[in-house]
């Protein structure tokens, strides 16, 4: 293994943001910002493919996002619709396997239909997991859980004493992911944004002030080579993980 090789992450995590921004200093409409945005996603997607990552969780809408002028919002969902029917076939051929987290019962129906049937048609791939976060809030996920977990307990199902980290991370949308060794977030701000609060616990963080459409290939990478240089200790020091 190269040294370019040696200690990537499994699963790199991004916040995508300044679109806005960007499309603001260039004169243009926010719209035309997540339009270029949507090419920085299949530019990383692909560079994550080719590093043979596990998984890569993008922030694509979040449960605040709704909160936006309705023409944004349903530009937004029009932008995932043409994304996912035309990147299904390269998906399928580049063995990319496609899943979400978040409340996508929210999303319109016929983008909850494309995306359904693009989750199954990629469901038997064996190569990068693509997790969409979609209608996603940290705390509306902890909540969801919590309240699925009580509802165990009430009818029996489960004790009190039996609930463990591992019982509520078989609970939350990212069940049978691992958690996210890194978190990129552009466009300058220092910030979780209600994202994976439970699963970046230890994520080491990377923050970039690059907005998210002219963030590519050679961001990217710039992130996981400052990635290979950190320590992880996860609460040890740096002796115990020499002498390991």
């Amino acid at each position: 293994m190269t040294q370019e090789q040696a200690n990537l992450p499994r699963h790199v995590a991004i916040i995508m943001d300044g679109n806005g921004r960007w499309a603001n200093q260039q004169g243009k409409p926010r719209i035309m910002g997540h339009q270029a945005g949507v090419r920085s996603v299949q530019e990383v997607v692909r560079c994550a493919r080719e590093l043979d990552l596990d998984a890569l969780t993008l922030y694509a809408f979040s449960t605040e996002n709704w909160r936006r002028p309705g023409a944004e919002v349903e530009s937004l969902m029009g932008l995932l619709q043409t994304y996912l029917e035309n990147q299904l076939d390269q998906m399928v051929q580049n063995r990319v396997r496609l899943r979400t987290c978040g409340r996508t019962d929210r999303l319109p129906a016929k983008v909850r239909r494309i995306l359904d049937n693009t989750i199954r048609e990629t469901d038997g791939n064996e190569g990068l997991i693509l997790n969409l976060a979609l209608s996603y809030g940290g705390r509306d996920e902890l909540l969801r859980a919590t309240r699925r977990l009580s509802s165990r307990v009430a009818a029996g199902e489960l004790t009190p004493e039996q609930i463990s980290e591992q019982t509520i991370e078989a609970e939350l949308d990212s069940a049978g992911l691992p958690d996210p060794d890194l978190l990129i977030r552009t466009g300058g701000e220092r910030r979780l944004s209600n994202f994976l609060l439970w699963q970046l616990s230890y994520s080491e963080l990377y923050f970039t002030r690059t907005l998210w459409p002219d963030f590519g290939r050679e961001q990217f990478l710039a992130a996981i080579t400052d990635y290979q240089q950190r320590q992880r200790r996860f609460g040890r020091t740096s002796e115990q993980l020499t002498d390991v």
